[in-house]
């Protein structure tokens, strides 16, 4: 009897044998996208318009839990509940609804962010976005009900220091009350709230501020979870979650493990550090767990999210636009984690919230050329940001293989017999023949164009050879120096429909 349990907890020590881990993308698609701060009825129309077409496989959105009201209306305020009513700048339940169900008939799955480590400001009071009265000096927040006897108040004082682990779990992060999750009406009614979302169609859960949280408390709340609405997912699927944890902290990723993914914030880092040139492309070979970015079933990965990009010096975030694309292009193109690309919205200070107009969100605008407008960023919608979703969904479960390198800082690789890309990070010209593993063909390069009605290509094309070889030439002065093909793109042959 010991010994059948020993190897039961052996075997299922991580998130890749839980149900858990499992993201539910409709079949060949594999990308996520946060779209950061949108309102609920633009995130339907993206969907609809955009997102099902272009093959990505779902949606992470801001949290839907009614919030504190801040002076200025900076984003932070998303992370500061005050009642588990679907009530925020973003839309209320009716448009939340309206949205989940329009995003799930076009194949397109919804995330939410969910705060559920701790409630508003323990120095602040008002009312929320949706109208409910809240008091944290008073650890009262009626709207759920939370009272003084479901927070910790052992502890009332900021967390002082990130690698201390009794105080980032007791203590408040940035002075928000602290949730007193090792009480079972605490767990019941968190649960509540995320079997709520569920009910209504949602495909999984961004779990914010996961290291300040016990991993036994968290365990005890997912296993109150619901499967996902049967209606959409098919029956006995559990939610898909993916836990917020910094790496720089001494609360270890791999606590969490049990309990779903984990974010992995140093895989940006490191491929900041490779694109900036501070380490050589050619090293990326290798690129994976022994660079300290987990095991790929393990781990979401992003090249910087709405964190990082305000916080770290050190990704790379839609300001750095030239090297974000090629970034981002290798990250769709590497076959490692959930990847995940931040869309932005444009910012000059830290705490700015969304383009607004009397404190009410704009609308996302979209140009006549397919891009967004009004202060909205929209890293998702450049060209050669989605052309690469599309390459991976290509690419699917196919192994890298001939890895060539023609200098420290231009290599090239393909993806089995179906997609090739090559990357020129120097000033230079990349000018070689190299492998690329694909049929012989003409194809079209996806970062500088595309197959259009009349099967002619707007970009660049690339032919290769009977032995699967070709000649790639790429300006070292290119404002985007990637070449990348694949099979749904091969002039003369039918173009590959994601959606």
């Amino acid at each position: 009897m010991f010994l059948r349990w020993l190897v039961v907890v052996l075997c299922c020590s991580s998130a890749s044998c839980s149900d858990w881990s499992e993201l539910h993308c409709v079949t060949g698609r594999t990308t996520l996208v946060q779209l950061f701060e949108w309102r609920w009825a633009d995130v339907a129309r993206e969907c609809e318009d955009f997102l099902g077409p272009k093959g990505f496989c779902g949606v992470q959105i801001s949290p839907p839990s009614e919030n504190a009201v801040v002076t200025g209306r900076p984003w932070t305020e998303r992370y500061q509940p005050i009642s588990y009513k679907l009530s925020t700048r973003s839309g209320n339940e009716t448009q939340f609804q309206d949205m989940v169900e329009r995003c799930n008939n076009v194949n397109v799955r919804i995330y939410a962010d969910v705060a559920i480590n701790n409630m508003a400001s323990g120095a602040g009071k008002g009312t929320g976005t949706g109208g409910t009265s809240w008091d944290g000096t008073l650890n009262d927040f009626p709207g759920v009900p939370f009272g003084n006897s479901d927070v910790n108040t052992a502890c009332t004082s900021t967390i002082q220091s990130n690698y201390d682990a009794q105080g980032v779990r007791k203590c408040r992060l940035d002075g928000k009350v602290d949730l007193h999750q090792g009480k079972d009406y605490v767990r019941d009614k968190i649960a509540e709230y995320l079997n709520k979302l569920l009910g209504i169609g949602v495909a999984g859960f961004r779990v914010d501020a996961t290291r300040n949280m016990w991993p036994g408390d968290l365990t005890a709340i997912f296993g109150r979870l619901q499967n996902l609405n049967s209606t959409v997912f098919g029956s006995g699927k559990k939610p898909f979650l993916y836990q917020d944890i910094r790496d720089d902290q001494t609360v270890g990723d791999g606590e969490y493990l049990t309990t779903g993914r984990i974010t992995k914030y140093l895989y940006g880092v490191k491929l900041n550090e490779v694109f900036r040139k501070q380490n050589a492309l050619k090293w990326l070979e290798t690129f994976g767990k022994s660079w300290g970015i987990g095991e790929s079933t393990d781990v979401v990965v992003f090249i910087s999210n709405h964190d990082s990009q305000r916080n770290d010096g050190n990704v790379l975030t839609y300001k750095d636009s030239r090297l974000y694309k090629m970034a981002t292009a290798f990250m769709l193109a590497w076959p490692h984690g959930v990847p995940i690309i931040t869309s932005s919205y444009n910012f000059t200070e830290v705490n700015q919230g969304p383009p607004s107009t009397n404190e009410e969100i704009d609308p996302v605008t979209i140009t006549p050329d397919g891009r967004c407008a009004g202060g909205w960023v929209c890293e998702h919608r450049w060209p050669q940001v989605y052309s690469m979703v599309a390459f991976r969904n290509i690419a699917g479960s196919e192994p890298v293989e001939n890895w060539t390198v023609t200098s420290e800082y231009q290599v090239s690789f393909s993806r089995g017999n179906k997609t090739f890309i090559a990357i020129n990070l120097e000033s230079f010209d990349f000018k070689a023949t190299v492998q690329t593993g694909l049929s012989a063909g003409w194809y079209c390069d996806v970062m500088s164009g595309y197959l259009g009605n009349d099967g002619k290509c707007t970009g660049t094309t690339v032919k290769v050879r009977h032995d699967g070889t070709a000649d790639i030439s790429i300006c070292g002065r290119n404002q985007n120096p990637v070449v990348a093909i694949h099979t749904g793109q091969q002039i003369g042959s039918a173009v590959r429909t994601l959606g």
